[in-house]
């Protein structure tokens, strides 16, 4: 039988910030009224331009069957079902950011998200299966050590719309970053069900031990390039592409989002 110490135990009274605090240290999120003045973490992604561009791009999302990939704190799960989504499913295998979402849940009274907690790979490689209006995956792809697996199972799950937000590979951004540089080192040419691209291995190093990191597990993953994730959703049927929050100046590696359609 475990034992229980006296530290699992609060004398003061309920409280949101008691609910937060059980992960203290770890959050990322700022939380939104009416629970701003909770100390959580610094950034707005309750508030995320990125989101509400996707919104407003594909003329909202009410009632409409949402995939979340990674959703970290919930964050953006609240904004879709803010927005009017019918129901979200959001995957998470960070057992700490799970958690995080579970309490979000809780304290901002969410109804219409299931958190599920797992691999989202292994739950898109299941079929038959469960398809969606909308698939949202926000800093996800770089993740991965199969990036195209990824993006090809999503466009076999979402039916009209999928919205990325990710770093991607650049040889000659990249070799002025010295933040990142030496973490992008080496690549190797790969095919995925006849697409052929190059992978870009990514060290995680240090940034594995840090408080807060959601990265993937294994000590690295595969880099894109960006005409590779273009060319990737063409092959797989979403060629229709919207772009936007294009930053090839990021601190931690060029970025973009992005909408993909089927094409017609």
């Amino acid at each position: 039988m475990s034992k229980t110490t006296d530290a699992h135990y609060l004398t003061s009274y309920p409280s949101p910030q008691n609910a937060v605090d059980i992960l203290q240290g770890e959050w990322r999120s700022r939380l939104p009224d009416p629970l701003a003045q909770v100390k959580a973490g610094p950034l707005s992604l309750f508030e995320d331009g990125r989101i509400a561009w996707l919104v407003e791009q594909i003329g909202g999302v009410e009632g409409m069957t949402v995939l979340e990939l990674g959703p970290l704190e919930g964050a953006h799960s609240y904004m879709l079902e803010q927005a009017g989504a019918k129901c979200i499913t959001a995957i998470e295998a960070n057992s700490q950011a799970y958690l995080k979402c579970l309490i979000v849940k809780e304290l901002l009274e969410l109804k219409k998200i299931r958190f599920l907690c797992g691999d989202f790979v292994a739950y898109l490689r299941e079929e038959p299966g469960p398809l969606f209006d909308l698939g949202v995956a926000s800093g996800v792809l770089y993740h991965m050590k199969n990036p195209a697996e990824l993006l090809a199972l999503l466009t076999k799950r979402c039916q009209r719309s999928l919205f990325l937000w990710t770093h991607y590979y650049d040889e000659a951004l990249i070799a002025k970053n010295p933040r990142m540089a030496h973490k992008l080192t080496g690549s190797v040419p790969a095919t995925y069900q006849g697409f052929e691209h190059t992978l870009y291995r990514h060290d995680y190093q240090e940034a594995k031990y840090m408080p807060g990191f959601s990265g993937a597990g294994g000590g690295y993953s595969h880099w894109m390039t960006r005409d590779d994730i273009l060319n990737c959703l063409t092959f797989f049927g979403f060629g229709d592409i919207q772009i936007g929050f294009d930053d090839p100046d990021s601190k931690n590696g060029p970025s973009f989002a992005l909408i993909a359609r089927p094409q017609q």
